[in-house]
């Protein structure tokens, strides 16, 4: 009987300030190197990482990125839960809009984001936080 390989489970980090940041990197660079991401594709994991983490450190107060390894009819990929305690966002519809920030950014972190995933899906309630999915599929 031949068994596919198995996927890892989970792997989930706190993110609570700067000093997180270089951790939830690593972690993200190694698993889409375990995926078997090319150049391209890890640079898109990186950059959406590194956006969503640091949202969570300015707007936030604190949380956590669930890596999670996939396969999908024979195809790998990796999803990125990022879920935060903070204040929610009042008008997301805005918020994905190219050009709207609530700091003194560009406004292209959460719709840049968007367009670097395959499978992108953002909800946040008032007062409670936030939660972003992003998941990439090896070509």
């Amino acid at each position: 009987m031949t068994q596919g390989r198995a996927t890892p489970p989970p792997l989930i980090l706190p993110i609570a300030g700067e000093d997180s940041l270089p951790a939830v990197r690593r972690a993200v660079e190694e698993a889409g190197r375990r995926v078997g991401f090319g150049l391209v594709d890890q640079t898109k994991l990186m950059t959406a990482a590194s956006e969503l983490a640091r949202n969570i450190v300015l707007y936030a107060q604190g949380g956590s990125v669930t890596l999670e390894p996939l396969e999908r009819l024979g195809r790998s990929g990796l999803r990125l839960v990022f879920d935060d305690r903070g204040p929610g966002i009042p008008d997301l519809e805005r918020a994905m809009r190219d050009g709207y920030s609530t700091g003194a950014g560009m406004g292209l972190g959460l719709p840049g984001t968007k367009r670097l995933a395959h499978e992108f899906a953002i909800t946040s309630t008032p007062e409670a936080g936030t939660r972003v999915v992003f998941t990439l599929w090896k070509r």
